[in-house]
């Protein structure tokens, strides 16, 4: 039976890595895979989480299941963290929320949980969107179509042709919208913007999916989740995908949620356990130990103010760096304009290069970034900073 199995192409990211890794070059550059990385060029683990572990490592008696929506208190506490104590007292039974094995099993929860409601959705994405969105959500049968949403000349958000899409987008469908740090462009929506999109779920009745993975890491805690807070305000249903990946450094502990809203406290129960037999039988149970993290720091107030602190310095030197960038860039003396790098929020941006230069960089230069041109901004520091824009601006000049 094996035999007739076709190799698949590797994931261009994952290829990326291993070609990076491969590279003998010292002064090779890892813009490409998706991870923090510090001023050494290390993804390290937060001081509060390895504080955390230790407690839990000392006071852990069992390594018995938690059950299929994962620990009551990591799900609450990750509601608030979201939402704020005051809107999930106010929502009350209308919301539930559920452990996910990281944001991608949050996705692929949700998908699974649209699809029994109904099979015939098409879900709505955002062009460009994160390359994993398609096949996560789309392996569920779901179909997937595209709505405008960034202008690479003006590197902007195109956001009255994105309105003018959403607005012949009908009750059935569901809307993804990326909830800060947009990825991979970078460019987020504003607070206006949010309210227009509010406005024009109300009027046409679509579902809205919101995929959270970056809460942080843009310009804050409560700043960054200022659409979340809207619609989950405002809509009678919202599905809201975050992941305690970045923000808490956890990549490998595959830690994240499903919050869902619904239009009453009936629904919701009944959606609870259309989650619960899809987690059933998908994973059967979630992951404790990144859980268990992030429910200790969050609830004890001298580790969360620590996790705090190490967050806003990781947000604070990618924001520099954006900053950074673009000096060193006008320092060199290239004509193209890369202000907006500094403008946009996250991780990531595009550089706005065509393939040729984006495979010079990679094969004359050894700064490994995707085709798309998408960098990971973390992948900078003070070390390398130079030579990326040296490097860029011959590029650009060839």
């Amino acid at each position: 039976m094996f035999q007739s199995l076709q190799a698949l192409p590797a994931d261009p990211i994952l290829g990326l890595m291993a070609s990076y890794r491969a590279d003998t070059n010292p002064r090779k550059i890892d813009l490409g895979i998706g991870v923090y990385k510090n001023e050494s060029g290390d993804t390290p683990v937060m001081t509060a989480v390895k504080k955390a572990e230790e407690l839990i490592l000392k006071a852990q008696a069992t390594k018995s299941y938690v059950g299929p929506t994962g620990a009551a208190d990591y799900n609450a506490i990750v509601a608030e963290l979201i939402l704020g104590k005051s809107l999930v007292d106010s929502l009350g039974k209308r919301r539930v929320t559920v452990q996910s094995p990281g944001g991608c099993g949050g996705l692929r929860l949700a998908a699974e949980f649209i699809k029994s409601a109904n099979p015939d959705a098409t879900v709505w994405v955002s062009n460009p969107t994160w390359a994993n969105h398609v096949p996560l959500l789309g392996s569920a049968g779901l179909k997937i179509e595209q709505y405008p949403y960034y202008d690479y000349n003006s590197h902007s958000v195109q956001f009255d042709e994105m309105i003018d899409c959403l607005s012949k987008v009908g009750s059935g469908d569901v809307v993804l919208l990326h909830g800060c740090c947009h990825n991979p462009c970078g460019a987020d929506l504003n607070q206006e913007q949010w309210q227009k999109v509010r406005d024009i779920a109300l009027q046409q009745g679509f579902t809205v999916f919101i995929d959270l993975a970056y809460q942080g890491l843009g310009d804050g805690l409560e700043e960054d989740v200022y659409g979340v807070r809207l619609l989950a305000d405002s809509l009678p249903e919202l599905i809201v995908v975050s992941s305690c990946s970045k923000n808490f450094g956890l990549y490998r502990e595959r830690t994240g949620a499903m919050t869902l809203i619904c239009e009453n406290s009936e629904t919701a129960a009944i959606a609870t356990t259309q989650i619960a037999a899809a987690a059933r039988a998908m994973y059967s149970m979630p992951p404790d130990h990144g859980a268990a993290i992030v429910q200790l720091i969050l609830s004890d107030d001298k580790l969360r103010q620590e996790w705090d602190t190490e967050l806003t310095e990781m947000r604070n030197r990618i924001n520099g760096l954006r900053a950074q960038l673009v000096k060193q860039i006008e320092t060199i003396g290239i004509d193209q304009d890369f202000s907006f790098i500094e403008r946009e929020k996250g991780m990531f941006s595009f550089l706005g290069v065509n393939v040729d230069q984006v495979q010079s960089l990679v094969n004359d230069y050894s700064i490994y970034l995707v085709n798309s041109s998408r960098i990971n901004v973390a992948g900078i520091n003070d070390a390398n900073i130079k030579y990326l824009a040296e490097s860029l601006a011959t590029v650009l000049k060839a």
